[in-house]
């Protein structure tokens, strides 16, 4: 008999050798989802794919086979091919559940649910995203109907088995090479039916209802930064866990301040005699008060200085950034004529430094250069 011969694994899921887990499994989700029988009834050419890729994801998604596949191929995994395992799809169950349109596809029976999480985007003054603060958002969520405990049922009566899938949840059929099962339609995957609904929640074991929720903002946070309330989502269905509330922070701008990470930065202006002489100036800090900046004789418009300890706090640790002061140099628009005569006279006294003007000389030769 001929030998069969066997493709290569990288090859079927169109990944290179070198491919991480996480492309590993794209990739054959994207061909489980393409060759199911399901989506290509009575095509074996699209089965034997199939069968193929879960092959070849069997091997490559456990570390220890691919170890000795990449070293001695088909052969180091004991001379015959490892065969379709059904157990590959559990890293991805729901997602073929969602698309095929059954809750588990090999039969499994669905449990409690966890509740879905929640975002609501909160808006912050530039201070209290600084400095921390404490507020209170309302919240639209569904929450466990106390009328019927979240069963759904009215009071003095309870759920029955559903008669369709006798409580499995699922029905299972033959459909190709294996077994597959969906959700029962009766009772929705639920294993259950309500004969009579609680008229509070109609019988869905919840009702909508608005919370108030005390939420406690950290200093430190930024636009975008998000702060996890555990257990402050929507109820879960069938005795599960409620799902999480996550707060989305918005910083409002400033009209003096501008944040850099956990530094914070601003312009302060100061006039030509305060820049030529030298001086001392007061600068406001965010927190509300004021510090002081020695401004040497001789300081350009954009020159800098930085103020330690007067920045952003860091969230989730100790100690703060810094405040840089940027200096701008503001020039008179306006003299009056003993004005403009002193400055004409102290203009005659002063030169331009040799070092500019060897500069200036420098700029204008590269210019006549490069016009030649």
């Amino acid at each position: 008999m001929a030998a069969t011969t066997q493709r290569d694994y990288y090859e079927i899921l169109g990944v290179p050798k070198n491919a991480s887990e996480q492309e590993i499994k794209s990739a054959y989700r994207k061909l489980a989802l393409k060759f199911h029988p399901d989506r290509n009834p009575g095509d074996k050419d699209a089965e034997e794919k199939f069968k193929e890729a879960a092959e070849a994801y069997s091997v490559l998604q456990d570390g220890d086979k691919r170890r000795r596949y990449d070293a001695y191929g088909h052969a180091g995994l004991g001379g015959a091919a490892p065969g379709f395992d059904p157990t590959i799809f559990s890293d991805f169950g729901d997602i073929l559940g969602d698309f095929f349109g059954f809750g588990d596809v090999f039969g499994r029976r669905r449990g409690p649910r966890r509740g879905a999480d929640l975002r609501y985007n909160l808006d912050l003054g530039f201070e209290e995203a600084l400095f921390g603060a404490e507020t209170h958002i309302q919240i639209p969520r569904a929450e466990m109907c106390a009328g019927c405990g979240g069963s759904g049922s009215a009071p003095g009566s309870s759920p029955q088995t559903c008669p369709s899938c006798q409580g499995a949840g699922q029905v299972t059929f033959q459909q190709g090479f294996f077994s597959v099962a969906r959700t029962c339609s009766r009772c929705r995957g639920a294993g259950r039916v309500i004969t009579k609904p609680c008229p509070d929640c109609r019988g869905e074991g919840h009702v909508v209802r608005e919370r108030k929720i005390q939420i406690k903002i950290p200093g430190g946070v930024d636009t975008g930064s998000q702060l996890r309330v555990t257990g402050e989502g929507e109820a879960g269905g069938q005795g599960g866990p409620p799902g999480d509330l996550y707060v989305v922070v918005r910083v409002a701008e400033h009209p003096f301040f501008h944040r850099d990470g956990i530094s914070l930065m601003c312009e302060v202006p100061v006039s030509f005699t305060q820049a030529a002489l030298g001086t001392t100036i007061e600068v406001p800090t965010p927190d509300g008060g004021r510090t002081k900046v020695q401004i040497p004789e001789g300081t350009q418009t954009g020159h800098s200085f930085r103020v330690r300890g007067h920045g952003v706090p860091q969230l989730g640790a100790r100690g703060r950034g810094d405040l840089h002061v940027s200096v701008r140099v503001v020039v008179p628009t306006r003299l009056t004529a003993e004005q403009r005569k002193l400055l004409d006279q102290l203009g005659r006294t002063l030169s331009v430094p040799d070092a500019a003007k060897d500069k200036d000389k420098s700029f204008f030769d590269k210019v006549k250069d490069l016009l030649g």
